[in-house]
């Protein structure tokens, strides 16, 4: 292996990259005042990382939205297609919860811990009148600005029907959203390469702040959701895939690879969108006129660990915890609220919080325990972002076999490496088969 680190593999340098930041982290919190140093050493640069994969998601998730309704005109049935998406967005959601309720039951993460010191939180209740408001804003730049990300896909689903009802007069219009698209691509693959740096920074901050010792009583719930996370990308996700879309799980993984490293490294669906469009396309075989409706949709409303596992467990710890005792009906509000609760909050501002402090209060336990779990929130939100993807990329795939959009050839074949293009647009496709044309070769990633 050549010891110039630009060359490697990129999974190699991010690999390389949390090594060092560990060995780092771990290093300056045996000096002692990790925390301080990690707040003026670390956290500045590992800011400046997670600054621009946010700079990018709302022009990004706007241009895409408003280009995939034009586009999935063209394969099918729109509503039949949304209806199956949605259908298998929460039938997965439903056993993901299942799962972290069946794990929280069994592992029982918050029993037996006494006294423990958590972190100071503001927590407020959450209502489904807030997921509505945040679904229907009534000013859609003030919900740009606000990070209110479900409410520009709203805003933009009703953006692209209109441009396609109005028929030729909203095509150039709808050539600029295009354009737009291509070009945030572009800038987010630039910022890609920027990852191996940033999650050195990042991770070296977690480690150095909290270090080994001060996330010990907490071990046990951190074990419960990379234990749930583990079954349902391990087990559940290729059940469904074997069974009812009948294509090679194995394969899946291999296709999919560099999103799920994505993910878990940047802890962003929205940030790890565009590698986990172009991996449905180039190595799944997804038709790209689909994988471009359902992937950004997907990744604002579609979350296994942080809407379904996450707030499954951590209900049960905080019941446990605070010596509650939960009945069958407590389990179902649960499951009720985290499958449900999901499609309202997902891209919002720290959505694996909102789900968490809307099941606690739909089930009514103490919000006030929330703050217990922020101290691990950074260590977990890895596993539970890795899963999200899982659950964005597994879906189409299910979907499209069953509607033949899905290239099995593509999908068999020896994965070719990822290009720095777009994601084909309707004009690159072959007029006559409807199939993507293939795209130039530049660098891979």
């Amino acid at each position: 292996m050549s010891l110039r680190v630009w060359k490697w593999q990129f999974w190699q340098q991010i690999v390389l990259a949390l090594v060092l930041g560990v060995a780092a982290g771990a290093l300056i919190n045996n000096l002692g005042d990790g925390e301080k140093i990690a707040e003026s050493w670390l956290d500045p640069f590992g800011g400046v990382y997670t600054s621009l994969l946010r700079v990018i998601v709302v022009p990004l998730v706007l241009a895409a939205i408003v280009v995939s309704v034009g586009r999935l005109r063209n394969v099918g049935s729109v509503a039949r297609l949304t209806a199956k998406t949605l259908g298998w967005f929460v039938i997965t959601s439903a056993i993901a919860t299942a799962i972290g309720l069946a794990v929280g039951l069994v592992v029982r993460p918050g029993a037996g811990l006494g006294t423990l010191a958590g972190e100071a939180t503001e927590t407020e209740e959450v209502t489904w009148t807030q997921i509505l408001d945040n679904l229907f804003p009534s000013n859609i730049v003030e919900a740009m600005s606000e990070g209110n990300i479900l409410g520009l896909v709203t805003f933009a689903v009703l953006l692209g029907a209109a441009l396609v009802a109005v028929g030729e007069r909203g095509e150039r219009l709808t050539a600029l959203f295009d354009d737009l698209y291509v070009v945030m691509q572009k800038i987010v693959w630039w910022v890609v390469r920027l990852t191996p740096i940033g999650s050195f920074f990042l991770i070296a901050s977690v480690v150095a702040t909290y270090g080994p010792s001060s996330l010990a009583p907490l071990a046990k719930f951190t074990g419960a959701i990379y234990l749930a996370v583990a079954i349902m990308l391990f087990v559940g996700y290729p059940v469904l895939l074997r069974v009812f879309g009948r294509v090679s799980p194995l394969k899946f993984f291999r296709n999919t690879w560099p999103a799920l490293q994505f993910g878990f490294v940047s802890s962003s669906s929205l940030a790890t969108l565009p590698i986990a469009q172009k991996v449905q396309i180039e190595r799944n075989g997804v038709q790209p006129e689909y994988a471009s409706f359902a992937q950004p949709l997907g990744a604002t409303i579609k979350f296994d660990g942080c809407g379904a596992i996450y707030p499954a467990v951590a209900a049960i710890f905080v019941a446990q915890y605070m010596g509650i005792s939960l009945g069958l009906t407590d389990y179902l509000l649960i499951a009720l609220a985290a499958v449900i609760g999901q499609l309202g909050t997902g891209g919002t501002p720290g959505p694996a919080l909102v789900a968490l402090t809307l099941t606690l209060t739909t089930v009514g336990l103490p919000l006030q325990a929330v703050g217990y779990l922020i101290a691990i929130d950074k260590v977990i939100d890895m596993a539970r972002t890795a899963l999200n993807v899982a659950g964005q990329l597994t879906v189409p795939v299910l979907v499209a076999r069953s509607e033949g959009l899905l290239d099995e050839r593509v999908y068999n074949a020896a994965p070719a490496e990822l290009t720095s293009e777009a994601a084909p647009a309707p004009a690159g496709t072959d007029a006559d088969t409807g199939a993507a044309r293939k795209t130039p070769e530049p660098a891979a990633v």
